[in-house]
């Protein structure tokens, strides 16, 4: 595929803007111990799966490897209700993920809310929502502008 057009070449502030998004998810991680980085890891690569944003999950697989991830984890990732490998903390984060991601037309019922909340005192909720929000806003820039993937190194955006 060819990129479109350079999104942050037209809208440099918007740009700015998602970026600060992504500094404050990194400090809800750094400082204010929301949620851990390999769990964001996961859910920004979860969510790049659902929306098929090739560049993002490019990234995300190259960041989390980087980071220490496993590969049987990431290949189960797709199919993370059906393995073993992933914590109770994981699980309700994804699937709270999930459910933020595929909105249209399905309520997130009381249940996954009270589920996650065993898991994420409530600043840690908006946290991690937030979280999912901004992933779910790069995938769709980078899907209608057509961002290559396979060209991201890990290490190259430091938030």
């Amino acid at each position: 595929m060819t990129e479109r057009i350079n999104y942050a070449q037209y809208a440099p502030e918007a740009m700015e803007t998602m970026y600060n998004l992504e500094r404050y998810i990194a400090r809800c991680y750094r400082e204010r111990d929301s949620f851990e980085k390999p769990l964001l890891d996961l859910i920004k690569l979860r969510v790049s799966q659902i929306n098929g944003c090739a560049f993002c999950i490019d990234m995300h697989t190259k960041e989390a490897r980087a980071a220490g991830e496993t590969e049987q984890r990431l290949y189960g990732l797709n199919a993370w209700r059906e393995t073993p490998y992933y914590s109770a903390k994981e699980r309700v984060a994804l699937a709270w993920a999930e459910a933020n991601t595929l909105i249209a037309g399905n309520e997130i019922d009381d249940t996954l809310y009270g589920e996650t909340r065993e898991h994420f005192s409530e600043g840690a909720l908006v946290d991690l929502t937030l979280a999912i929000t901004t992933i779910n806003s790069w995938n769709r820039i980078a899907r209608s502008f057509r961002t290559e993937a396979g060209h991201y190194k890990a290490g190259n955006i430091a938030f």
